[in-house]
Order: C-alpha cells, then sequence, then structure tokens
C-alpha cells in the first residue's frame, strides 16, 4: 500500500518513513508536492493545520494522503513555540535562529518540562477521514547535545532514551 505524505520537511519525511518500516506500507511524498502552491497554516491549533494541508494538497493525491502539523510545546513559554515551532525567530527562520531563541528565552528558567506535540490528518481525495495526535514529554537542555535529527532535536531530552533527540539513533 501507498501512502503520500505532504510536507516540504525532508527530515519528517524520512521519519514518517522509518516509522512504517516493514509494515507493508509506503510512505512516498506527493508527486509534484514542491510544485503546489504552499498551504496557509493559520489555524489555532496543531488539529486545525493538520486538516487544512490534507484539504489543500488532497485533490491532488492518488490515493491516501496524509499531513502533520507539529512542534515543541514548552510549559515556561505558556506552549510557545507551539503552532509557530518552525517559524519561531520570524520571517526566514532556520533551525539555528530557531533554536537560538528559545535558549534565549530559557536562560535562567527553572521549569524545563516540555512535549512534543504531532497532529497527523489522514483523507482521501481531499476528505478528512482521520486525526491522530500523539505527544512525548521531556526537557529543554541549557545547551545542544548531538548532530542528529532537525529542529529542536539538540535541545529536547526525552528521558526514556536518555538522551536528546539529537543523540537518538
Amino acid at each position: 500500500m501507498k501512502l503520500y505524505c505532504a510536507t516540504g520537511n525532508t527530515g519528517k519525511l524520512k521519519e514518517f518513513q522509518l516509522a512504517a518500516k516493514g509494515t507493508g506500507i509506503e510512505v512516498a511524498l506527493l508527486p509534484g508536492f514542491r510544485d503546489l502552491p504552499e498551504c496557509e497554516e493559520d489555524g489555532a491549533t496543531f488539529a486545525e493545520n493538520a486538516a487544512m494541508k490534507v484539504k489543500h494538497y488532497g485533490p491532488h493525491a492518488a490515493g491516501m494522503l496524509f499531513a502533520d502539523d507539529s512542534g515543541l510545546v514548552v510549559d515556561a513559554l505558556d506552549g510557545a513555540p507551539g503552532i509557530r515551532s518552525a517559524r519561531f525567530a520570524g520571517p526566514g527562520a532556520n533551525d539555528q535562529r530557531n533554536n537560538r531563541l528559545l535558549l534565549e528565552r530559557m536562560r535562567g528558567v527553572p521549569n524545563r518540562t516540555a512535549r512534543f506535540v504531532c497532529v497527523i490528518a489522514l483523507a482521501q481525495g481531499g476528505e478528512v477521514r482521520g486525526l491522530f495526535e500523539g505527544s512525548v514529554e521531556g526537557a529543554i537542555l541549557e545547551a545542544p547535545s548531538g548532530g542528529g535529527g532537525f529542529g529542536y532535536d539538540p535541545l529536547f531530552y526525552y528521558p526514556p532514551f536518555g538522551c536528546t533527540f539529537g543523540n537518538w539513533r
């Protein structure tokens, strides 16, 4: 079975493909995705943004399509960066700028609890068939650790692994 993914984030696509390995599901980038107009993510929640994406890109998929909206939710920052995780440092933000801003805002903050949240919307023909949400609890370190992953991975310490997502693999 082939399941199409609508994402411009190559790191996410690789993680989705890794998660599907051995399931009999092939996760593939939606053909022509990079040539389609970008979906404006102006929802108030991860779920709203994920649903907007599959409705936007769904008519271009010959079969089932999923899209996600995910981000880092930091308790001491009242949930920021949240749905603005990729754009936390403003227009033209990148991983380095976002991480630097997060560390600046967390300087001297004792409560470093945070979670990664992901909502995946599944659609067929542009019609949402389901929304699936998950999260993992962790903490924000005071300095990056590990060069793997992407986004906030080098700052997010995940206790069950005993390391950051930037060190895991």
